[in-house]
This record gives structure tokens, C-alpha cells and sequence, in this order.
């Protein structure tokens, strides 16, 4: 008898102190649903992709509700996880007899009517089918607890940063999920909590000391039938379970699980330190004499403003536009607004624009300038980078402006600005520019370490701030999470 496993994806990441609500229209636009989801992921090397490919190739049908991912931005509307969480149950309702679910869920939603976007979705998911296998495949920046996951029979994670394994995640989910099913054997899952949190900037995997411990936890899964997902959590979404975690899914049993998942956690602890200080952070000021110490020898320099966390700080371009450096780019800068404005102006027109800086206060405020129309139009592309690749990327109405040295592509709509992409579809390369100004956490890396000159992470008093000291929770229990605290483990 064929297999017949859901899939449903409701996915986003979300900082807590943005003030813009991610509302149910914004999902609504980057929704797929039934047979289209299928089309549309076939090949791609994103969660819904790896289920496919493993189903497929396990002769089980692949049953698509729906998947809408939106990256990182600020909150969601209660009104959205309330719908998706709906349309979920509804779907399993109306597509017959089914053996299994995959649910696709981020880990660090956040909604201000929820203290566990996650746990209310899967839970919602297991009342409403009290007997139907669930599997869920998460972010490695999701905030989770062994709550979160208590309605769900196997639990995966990515385990790169940047996310190059999103496929291979989702083929992991769907494999484990099959055996369980053809097996009639259930794994033991376990979650462990160190109790740190940290800096996206720190997540890097390929940074040590997490690498080290990473690498272990592979070797781990090798001595033993278990799947380890070492989880950096996500500092910027304030809930009870902000931070770090470790799941274990092992079918040798339940204590297994735990005691795998305990000792990596308790490594995480004893390295929380070296882990938070894992890389370099400038001020801008510091950034820029390095630039004018050693300009760009051929390949670009990369600045990293990593604390800006919805693409339109104006921090560091701000101190750019007083500063010879060469060609300077900045993709994807978020401005729907002066896109509109460059478009309804035309190619070639010179336009004074209020750029940029408009989400929150905390993003430096608009800068004014003479800009110069490149191009301006409808954008969308398909990645072809390995984050995502093969994912439909639309930036809504874009415009390619120059201000002075400095080339920057505005667009309407998020989006990560992490591979060769944003210079590809205007023509152009990154060799092109001496200087990129990027605004990633880890996903940069996989492409721009190789390529560029050096890269430097600098901080601005933006949302992302490199100390998680400095952010206001008001959830999180602080008194042991911070990575520099002594308080025993």
C-alpha cells in the first residue's frame, strides 16, 4: 500500500522589536499551494524540495497543502498563524486517508498572542489528528523547548549556517518519518536546553568552537542510529525559550535521546564564551580605516552590517557617502517607496530621494540625496546560489539608482542579498565593485568567503545588536542565558 504524506509550510523569523506586523496579505503573496507547490519545488534545494525528492524516490505520494515563507522580518499578525494553522487541519480533513505529515515551521515566529508560535501549531495539528504521525523540519535559528515539539513524533533542523542544507533538511524529515511508519517503531526525541543565547552573527557553523562541536555531533550519528540537530536559536525574537537547544532523534529509544541531547548541550554551555566572541566586531569607523589602509586589490571588499535587520539601515551607507573607497554596491536596499518614485521618474532622470531608514527609528532615518536612475521595473529571479537555490525570488517594483561611487538596487519587497544574484540580474558581477555592503548574518559566507578580498562585520546601533545584552526582553529568563555569565551550568 502507497504511502500518503502531507506537507504544509508556515514559515517565517521574526524579530520581536520590529514595529511593522507581518500580515496575513504579506504570506498570501508568496503562497503556493497543491499541485503548483509541487511544480514550483521540484529540484530546489529548499525543506518542500528534500520531502519530494524522498518521497518520490520511496514510491510514497506526496500530498501539498500549501508553503509560504517569508525569511526574516518583524512579528506576525495572531490573525495569520490563526489561519495557517487552520488551513492545515483543513487540508489533512479533505485529503482522505493519509499516513503522515511533515510540518515545515521556522521556530522563531513570533506573535503577540502566542508565547510559542510552533508549539501552538503542532499541538493544534495533533488534536486535530490525535493518531497521525507528525514530523516537523525546522530552522537552525528556531527557539524551541521540549514543549515546543511535544505533540510531534520526529523533529529535524538544518545543520549549516549558512543554510545550504535546506533540502537535504527536508529529505532527512521525510526519511525519518517513512522508517517510522514502515517500522511501526517510534524514535525517542529529546530536546536539551543549555541556557545561552547569541548573536546571529556568531552562528556561523564553520566559526569555532561550534564547528568543533558540530563535527562531533556527526560523528555521533555514525557510532549510533540517531539524527542531531545542534540548534543557535534566534536572539531577536524575545519569547521564554529564546536561545540555543540540541535535539536528538534516536531509534535506540528515548534515553538515548536524551543523554546525546544532554552532553551536546552541556558542551554548548562550557563553550558559551568562545562561541560569542567567535569573530571580530568594528564600529564603522574602525571598518572604513581598514578600507583606507588596504583598498580592494581586484576582488571586493565586503562590509557586513549585520545589525540592521530588515535591509534599510542607513548607517553605514550614510558614512559611505562621505568617503572615497571606489565602486561601492548596496543590493536589495528596502525602499518601496523611492522605487516607486525612480520608476515613475524614468531611466536617466536625477531624483532627490528620502532613502531608506524608514522601518524604525533605530535604522538611522532616511538619508537625503541627488540620485541617478540606472533602471527601474518589476524584478524576480530564480536563485541560483546554494541557499535556496532554485527558489522564485520577487522583489516586486525595483530601481538600480547611483549616488555618486555608490550603485544601489532598491526593491519593494524583502529579500536576502546573500550570493551572486543581485548583481546577475542587472548584468553585472561583484568583481565589478570594490566595496559591497551587505547586510546578511551567516548566509553571506558560503559565496563571499571564497570570493572577496576580507570581510568585515560591523555594528550599528540597529536592531541586530552583536551584545544580546542590549536587547530589551521582557519573556526571556536573562539570569543564565547570557553567554558571558558564570552562573553554573
Amino acid at each position: 500500500m502507497t504511502l500518503r504524506i502531507a506537507f504544509a509550510g508556515f514559515n517565517l523569523e521574526s524579530v520581536t522589536a520590529v514595529p511593522q506586523i507581518v500580515e496575513l496579505a504579506e504570506f498570501e503573496r508568496v503562497c503556493v499551494r497543491g499541485r503548483e507547490l509541487t511544480a514550483r519545488f521540484r529540484g530546489t534545494n529548499t525543506v518542500p524540495g528534500g520531502c519530494l525528492k524522498i518521497c518520490e524516490a520511496e514510491g510514497a505520494e506526496f500530498v501539498p497543502l500549501f508553503h509560504t515563507l517569508l525569511g526574516a522580518l518583524g512579528p506576525t499578525a495572531d490573525a495569520a498563524v490563526a489561519h495557517y494553522t487552520g488551513e492545515i487541519i483543513s487540508g489533512l480533513a479533505r485529503s482522505g486517508p493519509l499516513d503522515g505529515a511533515i510540518l515545515f515551521l521556522h521556530g522563531a515566529c513570533w506573535a503577540p498572542g502566542y508565547a510559542d508560535v510552533e508549539r501552538h501549531v503542532i499541538d493544534a495539528v495533533r488534536a486535530a489528528a490525535p493518531s497521525l504521525p507528525i514530523a516537523v523540519a525546522l530552522d537552525y535559528h528556531g527557539n524551541i523547548d521540549s514543549e515546543t515539539l511535544r505533540g510531534a513524533d520526529i523533529a529535524v533542523a538544518y545543520r549549516h549556517s549558512p543554510h545550504i542544507d535546506m533540502g537535504e533538511t527536508g529529505e532527512r524529515a521525510a526519511r525519518a518519518l517513512l522508517r517510522f511508519l514502515r517500522e511501526g517503531r517510534r524514535p525517542g526525541l529529546a530536546v536539551a536546553r543549555p541556557d545561552v543565547v547569541i548573536p546571529s552573527i556568531m552562528s556561523a557553523t564553520a566559526l569555532e568552537p561550534l564547528a568543533s562541536i558540530i563535527a562531533d555531533a556527526r560523528a555521533a550519528e555514525q557510532g549510533g542510529d540517531c539524527d542531531i540537530s545542534i540548534m543557535a536559536g534566534f536572539s531577536y525574537a524575545d519569547s521564554a525559550n529564546t536561545g540555543m537547544s540540541v535535539i536528538c532523534l534516536d531509534w535506540d529509544g528515548q534515553d538515548a535521546a536524551e543523554a546525546k541531547a544532554q552532553a551536546f548541550s552541556d558542551r554548548l554551555r562550557a563553550a558559551r564564551k568562545a562561541i560569542a566572541n567567535a569573530i571580530p566586531i568594528l564600529s564603522v569607523e574602525e571598518a572604513l580605516a581598514d578600507v583606507a589602509r588596504k583598498p580592494a586589490q581586484g576582488r571586493p571588499i565586503v562590509l557586513l552590517e549585520h545589525a540592521d535587520r530588515m535591509n534599510d539601515s542607513t548607517h553605514l551607507l550614510r558614512a559611505l557617502l562621505d568617503r572615497d573607497v571606489g565602486r561601492v554596491n548596496v543590493p536589495f536596499l528596502l525602499d518601496p517607496e523611492t522605487a516607486a518614485q525612480a520608476h515613475a521618474a524614468g531611466e536617466g532622470a536625477e531624483i532627490n530621494v528620502s532613502l531608506a531608514g524608514k522601518t524604525a527609528p533605530e535604522t538611522g532615518g532616511p538619508i537625503e540625496a541627488v540620485a541617478r536612475v540606472i533602471w527601474s521595473g518589476p524584478k524576480s529571479f530564480t536563485v541560483s546560489g546554494r541557499y535556496q537555490r532554485g527558489s522564485f525570488i520577487d522583489l516586486g517594483l525595483t530601481a538600480l539608482i547611483q549616488i555618486g561611487a555608490i550603485r544601489i538596487s532598491v526593491v519593494s519587497h524583502f529579500a536576502f542579498a546573500v550570493d551572486g544574484d543581485p548583481f546577475f540580474i542587472f548584468g553585472e558581477q561583484p568583481e565589478d565593485y570594490d566595496v559591497i555592503l551587505l547586510r546578511s548574518k551567516t548566509h553571506f559566507r558560503d559565496y563571499y568567503e571564497p570570493m572577496a578580498d576580507r570581510i568585515l562585520v560591523v555594528d550599528t546601533p540597529d536592531l541586530g545588536p552583536a551584545d544580546v545584552r542590549l536587547i530589551p526582553y521582557r519573556q526571556l529568563d536573562t539570569a543564565r542565558a547570557y553567554p558571558w555569565s558564570d552562573a553554573p551550568a
